[in-house]
């Protein structure tokens, strides 16, 4: 099973980003996804999850500016991010927890680098 991220980039503070996760590999399911992030000299933090029962969950300095989706059909997440500020540049992840012949396990993605400046 592999994710690979997708979307990070520079942009200027108020801007927009999408963030994409393909999930690919020998998949039987997709349970719990969510995003984290890590910027310099910090520790990597949740920024969003999702249950596969459609429960969703913000860390409070994200709340009203991501959103968190899902594309079952294609295996891919996604992270739309409105408003950034430049303390939301950082190193992005996505982790899956995905049941495949073996059981079910968690994975993640190798980061995508968003930064957010004038």
């Amino acid at each position: 099973v592999q994710l690979v991220e997708s979307g990070g980039g520079l942009v200027q503070p108020g801007g927009s980003l999408r963030l994409s996760c393909a999930v690919s590999g020998s998949i039987l399911r997709i349970n719990a996804i969510g995003w984290y992030r890590q910027a310099p000299g910090k520790e990597r933090e949740l920024v969003a999850h999702t249950t596969s029962g459609g429960s969703t969950n913000y860390a409070d300095s994200v709340k009203g500016r991501f959103t968190i989706s899902r594309d079952n059909a294609k295996n891919t997440m996604y992270l739309r991010m409105n408003g950034l500020k430049p303390e939301d540049t950082a190193v992005y992840y996505c982790n899956a927890n995905v049941v495949d012949y073996r059981g079910a396990y968690d994975y993640w993605g190798q980061g995508t680098q968003v930064t957010v400046s004038s």
